[in-house]
């Protein structure tokens, strides 16, 4: 079993940052997967980062590259999104998910999930 725990969320001022963490804990290996997807009220669920298991490849939505950034320490079994000049379209839960088993941009695709940690952006 995996368990998948993210933290981090808060409130912030438009152009400020926030890193948000996520812990994976259980029968999980280096190789799984890890991703970062966000939810905001009335919309789908859409993709905004991703990280490979052994090499650390990193892939973003397009809309996103170069606003965040997403890492992972193996020590802590902790994956991280570094997010900077936020604004109120940031504004979602953002999730953490780990074992994918298809395309990464798609979250049908993804196995385990945490519960989610609410981002509310101010103007």
């Amino acid at each position: 079993q995996v368990q998948v725990e993210e933290s981090g969320g808060g409130l912030v001022q438009a152009g400020g940052s926030l890193r948000l963490s996520c812990t994976v804990t259980g029968r999980t290996t280096r190789t799984y997967w890890r991703s970062w997807f966000r939810q905001a009220p009335g919309k789908e669920r859409e993709f905004v980062a991703a990280i490979s298991g052994n090499d650390e490849r990193t892939y973003y939505a397009d809309s996103l590259e170069g606003q965040f950034a997403i890492s992972f320490d193996n020590a802590k079994r902790t994956v991280y999104l570094q997010m900077n000049s936020l604004t109120p379209e940031d504004t979602a839960i953002y999730y953490c998910a780990t074992f994918n088993s298809g395309q990464y941009y798609q979250a049908q695709d993804w196995l385990y999930w945490g519960q989610g940690t609410q981002v509310t952006v101010s103007s």
